[in-house]
């Protein structure tokens, strides 16, 4: 690649996997970065994408070229952070990718404190309901609920969670889990779920669930609302018409998992922020669940 302006169009098409998506991020309108792309591909004299109305895809040589220019792309920022000090400011922009019941209920104590301490530092937090993407880029880091088995990735366990049933304190109380039948389950859009961690169905003993959403924040508005269903129970405050049902009948741990990729252990700043999101995601699981344990429905 001839230089880093071309480098730069590339990387942006291959994660955006289209020029009218890669066009705000390169200041440059989709029918130049087509022209770009088509020169680049011409000087190397091999295509780099395959094209289609549905976007831009990359072929097997497009692939390996992305990871090549990632890795350089990084090298270049890990040397730019070295200038400014390294590992002496937290500063610059942070996206950590997670799914939506951490973006909800825990990364944004964590990464407000996190800020609060390095006002030069600017964290972003990407909710998706599927998997982040690190090799394109998507951010910096990730939390996920099951270790990537591929990829050039740093995995680290970050703590385990609980997850109970739930439902108003107002309702019918139920003393075993049949005294449930006949109330509208909420849960996980089944065709929706993007990791085996999130399929608690077969925990609750559901053919089905009656109120759906690949969201964690709507799944609990619908408990509230009317139903019962499997809920994390550091959400569980944030929700304080809600009590914990039938602990001793159904309970669940799952774990969190921080996710880099293999060159973010080149960078001091990004091994300290990792490291503080780690700490603050321990300690903020705990004060949740101590909460909701406290706000038990009482046995009758």
């Amino acid at each position: 690649m001839d230089n880093w302006d071309d480098m730069r169009v590339f990387l942006a098409v291959a994660r955006m996997e289209s020029l009218s998506a890669a066009a705000p991020l390169t200041k440059m309108d989709p029918a130049t970065l087509g022209r770009r792309i088509a020169r680049l591909e011409c000087s190397l004299g091999a295509a780099l994408f395959v094209k289609s109305p549905q976007g831009y895809a990359l072929t097997d040589l497009g692939e390996r070229l992305r990871d090549r220019a990632a890795d350089a792309e990084t090298q270049f920022a890990l040397a730019v952070e070295e200038s400014r000090g390294g590992a002496a400011a937290l500063t610059g922009q942070i996206r950590i990718g997670a799914p939506d019941g951490v973006a909800n209920f825990l990364l944004p104590q964590v990464c407000a404190a996190l800020q609060r301490d390095n006002p030069d530092l600017e964290m972003q937090v990407l909710a998706l309901p599927r998997v982040v993407n690190l090799s394109r880029r998507e951010a910096d880091m990730a939390i996920t609920v099951s270790p990537p088995a591929a990829g050039q990735l740093i995995v680290q366990k970050i703590t385990d969670y609980q997850l109970h049933l739930a439902m108003r304190a107002d309702a019918p109380p139920a003393k075993t889990l049949d005294d449930l039948r006949g109330r509208p389950v909420v849960g996980y859009i089944p065709d929706m779920i993007f990791d085996k961690e999130l399929d608690y169905l077969g925990a609750l003993g559901a053919g089905g669930v009656q109120l759906a959403s690949n969201s964690v924040a709507v799944q609990l508005q619908m408990i509230r609302a009317a139903g019962v269903g499997i809920v994390h129970d550091f959400a569980l405050p944030f929700a304080p018409e809600l009590r914990r049902v039938l602990t001793d009948q159904l309970a669940l741990t799952r774990t969190f998992y921080l996710v880099r990729h293999r060159s973010a252990r080149q960078s001091d700043r990004l091994t300290q922020v990792a490291a503080a999101i780690s700490a603050g995601l321990v300690a903020e699981v705990a004060r949740l669940e101590r909460i909701a344990r406290l706000t038990d429905a009482p046995v009758v």
